[in-house]
């Protein structure tokens, strides 16, 4: 697969690169969800367009991330799907979904995965867990009341990702999370617990609460099964990260 970007994901999806030749993995837009610059906006989507047109010409799929995060299904009554109408609540989600909508016009063959919250080694520093981390380690953390995220391992998302490419899928949405909306409480505790230090509680009354469905993504890769999705799988992801970050301080 062509690669566009070098970043968190783009960095991680190497090791299957070589099986999707005829795959263009954009992977080089706005990783900010509460970015509003709208220079950044403007940038993925003459990006977003240039990269289709090219696919479009070239008879090649293009892979898009998109988001399923509190952008995009915050404002939903019960769980987010893919096959309903969504109204963003956020400017980024509503930039991700224009987006989409852009890339189904195009007529370029394509996949859009709307991803929950990754975690792994070398994400971004200002995404949820690096964020917290600092924070607890500065002895003050601070949390929207009532928010929780969905948080995946970068690794199974390359997993989920290197299955859904094997099959012939053109012009799908699919959800790439796992199922469990974890209040941000709980990850604090555990990063706590891993970290070895706690932090003063500051409460906002700017929370959101919402689930990604990902029954479309159970049944396109029944292969999720033993990812180990439900209520505790958060525990080893946020485990695993912290155990990086104790490491990296001591080495």
């Amino acid at each position: 697969m062509e690669i566009i970007g070098n970043g968190f994901i783009a960095r991680s999806l190497q090791p299957i690169a070589e099986k999707y030749p005829d795959t263009v993995v954009l992977a080089a837009g706005v990783s900010w969800a509460s970015g509003t610059a709208a220079a950044d906006f403007d940038r993925e989507a003459r990006l977003l367009h240039r990269t289709a047109a090219d696919c479009r010409r070239t008879g090649r799929r293009l892979l898009f991330f998109s988001t399923a995060a509190t952008g995009m299904y915050g404002l939903v009554d019960g769980p987010g799907r893919e096959d309903l109408p969504v109204i963003p609540c956020t400017p980024y989600g509503v930039h991700k979904l224009a987006l989409e909508e852009q890339l189904r016009d195009s007529g370029a063959d394509h996949l859009v995965l709307r991803l929950g919250h990754l975690v792994g080694p070398g994400q971004p520093a200002h995404q949820l867990l690096p964020t917290l981390v600092r924070q607890i380690r500065d002895g003050d953390v601070r949390i929207h009341r009532g928010a929780a995220r969905d948080l995946i391992d970068v690794a199974d998302v390359v997993t989920v990702i290197d299955r859904l490419l094997a099959q012939d899928l053109s012009g799908e949405i699919v959800n790439v999370a796992s199922g469990e909306a974890v209040p941000v409480e709980l990850i604090v505790d555990r990063l706590e617990l891993g970290l070895g230090c706690t932090a003063r509680r500051h409460y906002q009354d700017a929370g959101t609460h919402h689930v990604i469905a990902i029954d479309k993504l159970r049944a396109l890769v029944p292969e999720t099964d033993r990812l180990g999705f439900g209520p505790r799988y958060f525990e080893r992801i946020v485990d695993d990260f912290a155990a990086t970050v104790v490491a990296a301080t001591a080495s």
